[in-house]
């Protein structure tokens, strides 16, 4: 039997580790700082993240680049050649041309190896989110589940995939566009945090506001309370910019809270989604019964 081979890019953040166990093949995507350009691998061979922060601390500017065709292609022809039908899990379009490139890729490819299935979703999810619907698609993969069940259980379950998260510097979402310049300016002489989230079009959304970072990772664990299916079953993803202790006090709670029993996993926000959201992001990721 024909086991179908998972492909995604880098902005799922997943550890190195448990991508390599889960048999991904990861297309590192690209960001450029202070002039040079680095590739986003997951294994931080080109930079570490905690390097990668620190300049932006420093005030150095970073900026991402679009992914083009050509790599999705030629991350997933020799899969193809060697027999294997390929699922590509990509970035939401809602926040990048990433899946885009992915479904030309695809298209192409489908003419090339009609004998093959090649299929392109659109996870509608970044980060760890991102990385916790590859890592859910995989566990299908291994309950030996065909590449159109799993593709048509992907396009189902991305809309009960919750991102809640905030962040620690509002200048980060100001350069963005996501708040304005008064907005950032009062929030930080207030110590106001945003807590936001990713609606079903993959967009990034302003939905509250809590006074103090405390407040603001304990807003993150009572929306899981709200709406998380049957939480001390899952797997809970959580990811940070920087912040690790952040990360770890937001475990502490859904375990206490929610009766999570399985480990959390906690990794960092990438390059890609963290030059926009800043240092100190803190996301979490759950099912729930609606985004």
């Amino acid at each position: 039997m024909n086991t179908f081979s998972i492909v995604t890019d880098s902005s799922c953040d997943l550890p190195a580790p448990m991508a390599q166990e889960m048999d991904l093949t990861v297309l590192p995507l690209a960001f450029v700082m202070q002039g040079k350009e680095y590739y986003n691998y997951l294994d931080e061979r080109e930079i570490p993240l905690h390097t990668f922060y620190e300049a932006l601390r420093a005030g150095q500017p970073c900026t991402t680049s679009a992914v083009n065709v050509e790599a999705f292609t030629s991350a997933m022809e020799p899969l193809l050649a060697a027999g294997k039908d390929v699922l590509c899990i990509a970035f939401s379009s809602g926040l990048s041309n990433t899946y885009n490139a992915a479904a030309v890729a695809v298209q192409e490819l489908s003419q090339k190896y009609p004998e093959r299935k090649i299929y392109a979703v659109d996870s509608l999810c970044a980060s760890l989110g991102q990385g916790l619907l590859v890592y859910l698609a995989a566990q299908e993969r291994a309950k030996g589940k065909g590449i159109e069940e799993v593709r048509d259980w992907l396009e189902t379950e991305k809309f009960h995939l919750c991102h809640w998260f905030t962040v620690e510097d509002l200048q980060f979402l100001k350069r963005g566009g996501r708040v304005s310049a008064a907005t950032a300016l009062v929030g930080t002489m207030l110590s106001i945090k945003p807590v936001m989230h990713m609606d079903n079009a993959g967009h990034l959304i302003n939905v509250s506001k809590a006074r103090g970072r405390r407040a603001s990772l304990t807003a993150l664990v009572d929306r899981m309370e709200q709406l998380a299916i049957a939480p001390e079953e899952q797997t809970v993803f959580i990811s940070h910019g920087d912040s690790l202790e952040d990360a770890q006090f937001v475990a502490g709670e859904v375990q206490r809270r929610l009766g999570v029993r399985k480990p959390v996993v906690i990794n960092y926000v990438g390059p890609v989604i963290g030059a926009h959201s800043g240092p100190g992001t803190i996301a979490l990721f759950f099912l729930g019964r609606e985004r």
